[in-house]
């Protein structure tokens, strides 16, 4: 029990490592390695919210669901990244709070169906 009790305190000051080295980057890998972090969580997110309300909605507000989030990818793209000769870029930094504010709206609709019903006209 000691042992493993010993693991778990070395794996949690490890994660804190890690998560008090995002607090301060040594250079912009770092800080880009740190926001991609937390867009990863972000979309891990959306993606649970979706699913979550997806599995509330009738056939019409699948529907909806679907080409709204679709709607919301390609907005996304068009705002938050650029092609150029010399490469893709995308600005993670938009991409991340865009997919937080969208995520955060899904879980409202997921709300709303829970408590009020599921409302198809705000998706």
């Amino acid at each position: 029990m000691k042992k493993f009790l010993l693991a778990l305190l070395v794996l949690a000051s490890g994660s804190a490592f890690a998560n008090s080295a995002c607090d301060t980057p040594r250079n912009d890998f770092d800080g880009l390695y740190c926001l991609n972090k937390v867009y990863q969580e972000a979309d891990k997110e959306l993606n649970a919210n979706y699913k979550k309300l997806s599995a509330q909605l009738d056939a019409s507000g699948k529907q909806k669901l679907k080409s709204g989030q679709l709607a919301w990818i390609s907005n996304r793209n068009q705002n938050c990244s650029k092609r150029e000769s010399s490469g893709f870029y995308v600005n993670l930094d938009c991409a991340t709070q865009t997919t937080i504010e969208r995520a955060q709206f899904l879980q409202d609709r997921v709300r709303e169906c829970v408590s009020a019903g599921c409302q198809n006209s705000k998706l």
